[in-house]
């Protein structure tokens, strides 16, 4: 499932700081061959991030198929199972002779539409916390991701907790008080403290 985690990484590099330098990164780590890329095309794929995100930010199924076909649409020309490179048997939405522009392009698309259909409409989503604005593919167990990660959860945690109103136990020295207004702030006489 490259094509959608690489979906994912250039969605959150748009989102985060966009440089030709750190879209090789990611185009490194999800080891696309040929990635050579000119500024040119490393702003197209900063623009193609915009229709990616759109997958990300549906949220019923029926409006991310839309968005995932309007991808598909716009980067696959020609599918195809191929074996290159000793690998095994996988699938191209390209042709392999394309630049790295279009390669990237149909391999996020075509990969987000795979992912789409064995995750049933789900498992793709914007992270939770207010202003964060990062997306994630959902891998975990029971498909209920919510945030990018567990700093963004535990933040939501914490903010939750803090802004609860949590009555404090009263003690019986502070209960008597309030009932009785004379009544001493301890409970301890001066005659016991004089010894």
């Amino acid at each position: 499932m490259t094509g959608a985690f690489l979906a994912a990484d250039l969605v959150n590099l748009a989102h985060r700081h966009w440089s030709r330098s750190a879209l090789l990164d990611v185009l490194t780590t999800h080891e696309i061959r040929r990635r050579e890329v000119t500024e040119s095309g490393s702003m197209s794929l900063r623009d193609w991030t915009g229709r990616l995100r759109r997958v990300f930010d549906s949220g019923e199924a029926d409006t991310r198929c839309t968005a995932i076909n309007d991808v598909l649409d716009a980067a696959v020309s020609r599918v195809y199972v191929t074996t290159h490179n000793e690998l095994r048997p996988h699938l191209h939405f390209v042709s392999d002779e394309l630049d790295v522009v279009a390669r990237v392009r149909a391999v996020t698309a075509g990969g987000l539409a795979m992912f789409l259909v064995e995750a049933g409409g789900e498992r793709l989503g914007r992270c939770g916390r207010d202003g964060c604005g990062l997306v994630f593919v959902d891998t975990s167990r029971n498909g209920r991701r919510a945030y990018c990660s567990a700093r963004c959860g535990n933040a939501v945690a914490v903010a939750r907790h803090r802004g609860r109103v949590v009555p404090k136990a009263e003690t019986e020295s502070e209960r008597q008080t309030r009932a009785n207004p004379g009544w001493p702030s301890s409970p301890v006489s001066d005659d016991c403290t004089r010894r």
